[in-house]
């Protein structure tokens, strides 16, 4: 039998011997995943032993995630925004830096919740549907809110995900391409869309670009193929009623480019960037 601090310092040298960039983190993940328990109780309690089963699941869990296989997709959830999600191969796993998206679209809603207007929303390329749940949870006064995805398999965890947090009735899944899926105007107009460019493949970390669903990372050589289609699509279409606001995810590079597209297509437009936590351009706001 093999206790637990044995085999988090076994697991944490074949990471590091792989080179792993966080190898003793991923292994205690890995272990509480098995034990079912959390990383403190794993400090607290090294000598606690771990059955036969135990230390093979989680030298198999070792196996794959030395191979590159992302943690969050070993674990089978990701956390955002202080909740818990389901994630798998089928769906991008949420980042840090999209809370930004989040929070910025809260305080839209409630500008217009103080205006009084009871704003629809609607979170194109959803996922796992972290965004929309999350918005749907913080503002419980919005009655319903659209989350659409080209892909019906990330719905089915977007559904899963939306039981989880008990707002199924309230987020309407919706599955087409962009804006094709909504049902009518909304007010607020939300997109994490894939964004980085197939000539900055080299750039992504290899467990991304090994795992990680494609369809949900890049988007033409620049990454910009979809967001400006996206643009030009609610410009053209008429999904954000006059007066709405678009809230979104960019690239590091790609604030000129963008810009540039929406004063072409809203010469009146106001726009606003914000950056993330390392100083990177990664939230558009535009106004029209």
């Amino acid at each position: 039998m093999i206790t637990s601090g044995e085999a988090v310092a076994r697991g944490t040298q074949l990471l590091k011997e792989v080179g792993l960039p966080t190898p003793r983190l991923d292994a205690q993940l890995l272990a509480g995943h098995i034990l079912g328990i959390e990383r403190a109780m794993l400090y607290a309690y090294p000598e606690r032993e771990m059955s036969p089963e135990q230390e093979q699941a989680f030298f198999d869990l070792i196996e794959r995630r030395g191979h590159g296989e992302p943690v969050a997709y070993l674990l089978g959830h990701k956390e955002f925004y202080g909740r818990d999600f389901l994630v798998d191969r089928r769906v991008l796993i949420p980042r840090p830096e999209t809370e930004l998206l989040v929070e910025a679209a809260l305080a839209v809603i409630q500008q217009k919740i103080a205006a009084g207007q009871m704003p629809l929303v609607a979170d194109i390329g959803t996922g796992s549907g972290a965004i929309a749940i999350t918005l749907a949870v913080e503002e419980p006064s919005l009655p319903y809110l659209y989350a659409c995805d080209i892909s019906p398999q990330a719905l089915e965890v977007a559904l899963l995900n939306s039981q989880r947090h008990h707002v199924e009735q309230r987020v309407s899944l919706r599955q087409g391409d962009l804006l094709a899926a909504l049902p009518e105007p909304v007010d607020i107009l939300i997109a994490n869309l894939p964004y980085v460019g197939t000539e900055e493949m080299a750039l992504l970390a290899p467990d991304v670009r090994a795992y990680e669903p494609h369809l949900a990372l890049f988007s033409g050589p620049y990454g910009l193929g979809l967001l400006q289609r996206f643009c030009q699509e609610t410009q053209q279409s008429g999904m954000l009623k006059s007066g709405g606001v678009m809230l979104l995810e960019i690239g590091y590079q790609q604030r000129t480019p963008l810009t540039q597209s929406i004063y072409e297509l809203w010469p009146h437009a106001t726009i606003a960037y914000e950056k993330d936590y390392g100083g990177w351009d990664r939230l558009l706001q535009i106004a029209i």
